[in-house]
Order: C-alpha cells, then sequence, then structure tokens
C-alpha cells in the first residue's frame, strides 16, 4: 500500500497558533481560543479512499475474526494525523503523516509543529540498523557449580538449540545466547531476527520447543533439575537496561537539524534557549534516576503502537530513547537525534491484520513484507519531531497554555 499523500494549504495540521512565533504572551483572544485545524474535504476525501474502515465507511471484520477471547467489539481511540514529514532512511524514504490514536489534546498539533521546523532543513534522517527479540529461560540446579558447569557449557550447544528452534518457524533465526549465572541458577537471553514480525509468540514457541528438546537430551548430564521458560532477564514489556545494550525489538537513530531562524519562527525560541532547556532537562533526569533522555517519545510510540497493530504494552521497552541536542556556536544550527534501542515492532503478523491497523500502516507505507524497518525508522522519526516541539513548549513557557487551549474545547 502506498503512503497517502495529504496536501495542506499552510502544510501543517497545525492549530495556527502554534505555527507562529511563540514568546510567552497570547497574540490576540481570537488565536488563544482557536480549535484544532480540521481536515479539508479533499483532505478527507482522499482519506475515505484509502482507509474506508478508520473513517466509517467501511466496516470493521466481523467478529468471528478476531483473534482475542471473549470479543464483544471494539473500543475506538481518535486517531489524528500528524505531519508532513519527509523522512531520508535506510529503509524509508518520501514524506508522509503519522497516524496517532491518542485521547490527549495538543500531542497531533505538537508533534506536526516539530515537523515542520524539521521540515524547513529537508525533514529528517533516520537508520535502523540491527535488532533482536528476546526470550530467556531459566535452568535450575542444586549447587552453583554445577550451574557454572552449564553456563560455560552453552556456547557448544548453541547450535543445537538453533537448529532445533528453527524448525519451529519460517522467519525466525536464533543469533546469540548469553548465559547468566545466578546462584544455582542459569538464565539464557536467547536472541533471535523474525523477518517482518514483531516476533513475541514466534521466539516464545521456537525457546520452548528447543529448551525441551535439550532437556530430554541433555538433563542427565548437566543435572538439571527445574527449567522455566521465562525468567524476567527478557525484561518482556518491563523498562530495564539490559534492553538498551542488547536489543529487544529493532534499533534506529534517526536525527535532523534545525536552524536558527526556523527555531524562532515556528517553535518560538531560539536553538541556543532550546538546547539550554534540554540540557537542564538532562541534569534533572539525570538527579531523578529516570532510565533514559527524552521528553516525550514515549507518546509517539504508544500513539503509533495502538494505531498500527503493535503490542501497546511494549511502551516500556519501545518507550526508551535517548534525546541529545547541539548548536553550532557560528551558524547557531542545531542538531538533533533519537536513539531507539529496542522498538518492538513488525509489519506483518499480530495486530497488523486488523483492518483499521492495516489502513494505519499504509498510510506510511509500512504494512507487509519488507517493511518492518520502515517502520521503526518512522517512528523514531515523528518521536524526535514530538520531542523537540515538547521540549520548545516548556522553554518558551507555552506548554500550559497550549493544554489548556487546545484540551478544553
Amino acid at each position: 500500500m502506498d503512503p497517502v499523500q495529504i496536501e495542506h494549504s499552510n502544510n501543517s495540521v497545525v492549530p495556527t497558533a502554534m505555527t507562529r512565533p511563540l514568546d510567552g504572551t497570547l497574540r490576540d483572544r481570537a488565536t488563544a481560543t482557536a480549535a484544532p485545524k480540521r481536515l479539508d474535504a479533499m483532505d478527507r476525501l482522499r482519506l475515505e479512499e484509502r482507509c474506508p474502515v478508520i473513517v466509517g465507511k467501511a466496516p470493521p471484520q466481523p467478529l468471528e475474526q478476531v483473534k482475542i477471547e471473549n470479543a464483544f467489539g471494539f473500543s475506538q481511540v481518535p486517531i489524528g494525523l500528524a505531519g508532513p514529514l519527509t523522512i531520508s532512511g535506510k529503509h524509508q524514504d518520501g514524506s508522509f503523516h503519522a497516524p496517532l490514536a491518542t485521547v490527549e489534546a495538543t500531542l497531533v498539533a505538537s508533534c506536526s509543529r516539530g515537523c515542520k521546523a524539521f521540515q524547513a532543513s529537508g525533514g529528517i534522517k533516520a537508520a535502523a540498523f540491527r535488532e533482536g527479540m528476546i526470550r530467556a529461560p531459566v535452568f535450575r540446579f542444586n549447587t552453583v557449580s554445577d550451574a557454572v558447569e552449564f553456563a560455560t557449557a552453552v556456547p557448544q550447544h548453541e547450535p543445537f538449540f538453533r537448529t532445533v528452534a528453527e524448525k519451529t518457524t519460517r522467519f525466525g533465526k536464533l543469533q546469540t545466547m548469553k548465559a547468566s549465572i545466578i546462584h544455582n541458577e542459569v538464565h539464557v537471553r536467547f536472541s533471535y531476527t523474525c523477518g517482518d514480525a514483531g516476533g513475541q509468540n514466534m521466539t516464545t514457541i521456537a525457546t520452548h520447543t528447543a529448551c525441551h528438546a535439550f532437556l530430554k537430551k541433555y538433563a542427565k548430564r548437566y543435572r538439571i533439575i527445574d527449567f522455566v521458560l521465562e525468567g524476567q532477564m527478557a525484561s518482556d514489556k518491563k523498562l530495564a537496561l539490559i534492553n538498551v545494550h542488547d536489543p529487544r525489538g529493532v534499533s534506529v537513530i534517526a536525527w535532523g537539524t534545525i536552524s536558527d531562524s526556523t527555531c524562532r519562527k515556528v517553535l518560538g525560541c531560539s536553538t541556543t534557549r532550546l538546547h539550554q532547556f534540554i540540557v537542564s532537562a538532562r541534569n534533572g533526569s539525570i538527579r531523578a534516576g529516570m532510565l533514559g533522555d527524552t521528553a516525550n517519545a514515549s507518546n509517539v510510540v504508544a500513539a503509533m503502537f495502538i494505531a498500527c497493530g503493535q503490542d501497546a504494552a511494549s511502551v516500556f521497552e519501545g518507550g526508551w530513547a535517548q534525546f541529545i541536542t547541539s548548536v553550532d556556536e557560528e551558524t547557531k544550527e542545531m542538531t538533533l537525534s533519537m536513539y531507539m534501542p529496542s522498538l518492538p515492532v513488525g509489519s506483518i503478523g499480530g495486530g497488523t491484520g486488523y483492518s483499521t491497523q492495516r489502513e494505519a500502516l499504509g498510510l506510511l507505507g509500512c504494512w507487509g513484507e519488507g517493511k518492518k524497518w520502515a517502520f521503526a525508522e518512522s517512528v523514531a522519526a515523528f518521536a524526535l519531531a514530538l520531542d523537540v516541539s515538547t521540549a520548545a513548549a516548556m522553554s518558551n513557557d507555552t506548554f500550559s497554555r497550549s493544554h489548556e487551549r487546545l484540551a478544553r474545547l
């Protein structure tokens, strides 16, 4: 499905007040209370053609096709379009709008404002460069010495685990196995590539099958007395530092530049002021003991995951991000980057098969085979756009008024 093309007379879906310089004072009463911009007739017609289920022109799939238990209906979450944003990635290339499923006012507008700031410099570059989906079983022994013996033997048995695991799936490939000794237990992180699927179920089945085959053959040899499929070292749907260094999902970085004049015009503050705030925020996050360094990345991750059929609970690992900025002393041009080490995403399988989620992925040109890393690059790019806009709203003291204006309409 090709990405949908949507045109706007002002190149933005952002309320007028948010595209003007914001210096902490209201321009006028009309600006302060302006309603969010709605899609015009031509834009809506294009969306009706490309996304008939999302806009209510076609029914969703029958309940008997739904994969969850005791299904009785569908929950409706508003979807807004953020953008346009030009993404020049290793796997994603073009101008796109992001479907954001959210109940939070200002999110779509703020993300769009960030997109507009980057558009003035040609958009955002992105590169997805590695992936891994993790399952981490635990093997228990009577003694620590038995655990040590097994842990040191794991590398020599990796071919056995790989052969059995890969027989359970067409797409999953076992990359690595890393053993950690904890007293009389050995936790082993199995890392897989999963084709274009997210792979959480795929890796569970593959690891379970491989481990039971190993136990049948080697349990007595290594004196294994117990086994559990997951010992929590996968940090499945949990925030953990290990997933920063050994990814549970796709690792991706997005980056771009914003000139001082664009920063003042679109974001309402100088690049120097914006950079100073971001450094201050980083200092605060260090003192607070935060894991990660981002203004708002999890909002885009959650909104795009829900819209596009990803596992929303994986916002824990997917929302971890590192937002870094620098400013050229001479030109005052700002360079910004967003590193997201563990985006558990897929472009096929799971929730991507539902009608509205498939349409949402289609807006980004990211549904189907060969599109998984393109989707990861898209998420990172729009997360970077939201982060710079959120940071700017703090820098120019409009964060509170923006929420007051848009959230109470």
